[in-house]
């Protein structure tokens, strides 16, 4: 799921999908980078393509995942599913991160646990919606959270300009109305995107407030705990039938953890602005692997609705970049 975030260009991209690298003593590959590492934005020994690759491999992963995950949702149920992908995420970056749990205050806690009511939900209410309506359409309305935020935090009237395209992308991929998408499906993307919004902006605070990944892996375990009762209740025995749960691990790689370490890999050598832009993508990468995995076919409208909800996204992205590198006023004595 990815991330048009404007707030996030000054700062460490610390999202469940790019999240700050692990500590040093961490056997992961999502480790500091060195020394000598290229500086943000330089070619590196690559070229230009391959930190763009690795974040586009990323993209792909998450969505091939949630196509993954629909697939799975007949066994297991959507609760079921988020479960699996939460618990085996959380375990794999606890094992990775080996966070410290003394020394934080109650505001460490108390905004790490938030992070991760707003995680569950997010991806809760965002596989509820994916059980009803294509993937593409899912992950277009549940863009709208993130964009929204960026258009209100931002202070530039060309946002606005920005929000009314994306809201004429909502438009037409109702088809005028949302008649040819079930209305509980609509309902539960755009939950999935206000929790979303919610989402990104306590996962920069926990970014402040925890070294590393800590804060995520910690964030995930509770999003795991939190989603385990409803994943019982839902699907029982279900969940630890052998099959069952190699799926359900399979979607937690692909969903989480592999897309991780691509994004942090490539966040060492590309600028976050551009990172950003890149997450924007998602509604069509969302969209391809609904109809290569699922055979999810879009209409005509559908498909120049994403397009609109992609170029609205990338626009603020951008707009916000230009802002952040305006010249500031010289000072007059």
């Amino acid at each position: 799921m990815h991330k048009p975030l404007a707030q996030y260009l000054d700062r460490p991209v610390t999202t469940p999908r790019a999240a700050t690298p692990s500590t040093s003593s961490s056997p992961s590959p999502v480790t500091s980078a060195p020394a000598t590492a290229p500086a943000p934005g330089s070619p590196g020994r690559f070229g230009s393509l391959g930190p763009v690759g690795l974040v586009l491999a990323g993209g792909i992963s998450v969505q091939f995942g949630a196509a993954l995950a629909v697939t799975l949702m007949p066994r297991a149920g959507a609760l079921g599913v988020v479960t699996l992908r939460l618990l085996v995420a959380a375990i794999v970056l606890l094992v990775v991160c080996r966070p410290r749990l003394r020394g934080h205050s109650r505001a460490d806690w108390g905004t790490v646990v938030v992070f991760g009511v707003a995680m569950a939900g997010m991806n809760g209410l965002f596989y509820q919606a994916a059980a009803r309506i294509p993937l593409g359409p899912a992950v277009t309305l549940e863009v709208l959270g993130p964009l929204a935020l960026s258009v209100l935090a931002s202070r530039s009237a060309i946002n606005f300009v920005w929000a009314a395209l994306a809201l004429a992308g909502v438009f037409l991929l109702g088809g005028g109305s949302f008649d040819s998408l079930d209305p509980v499906g609509v309902g539960f993307a755009l939950s999935a995107g206000v929790m979303w919004a919610a989402y990104i902006v306590f996962s920069a605070r926990t970014g402040r407030r925890f070294p590393q990944a800590d804060g995520l892996a910690l964030a995930m375990a509770v999003g795991a705990l939190l989603f385990l009762p409803l994943g019982i209740v839902e699907s029982g025995s279900k969940l630890v039938v052998p099959t069952t749960f190699a799926l359900g691990a399979g979607v937690a790689l692909l969903s989480s953890v592999l897309p991780y370490t691509l994004e942090l890999l490539a966040l060492r050598r590309l600028p976050a602005s551009t990172f950003a832009v890149l997450m924007s993508l998602e509604p069509a990468l969302a969209a391809t692997a609904g109809f290569l995995i699922l055979g999810q076919d879009l209409t005509a409208l559908q498909a120049m609705a994403i397009v609109l909800v992609i170029a609205a996204s990338m626009g603020a992205v951008r707009t916000q970049v230009a802002r952040s590198k305006a010249p500031l006023p010289e000072a007059h004595p």
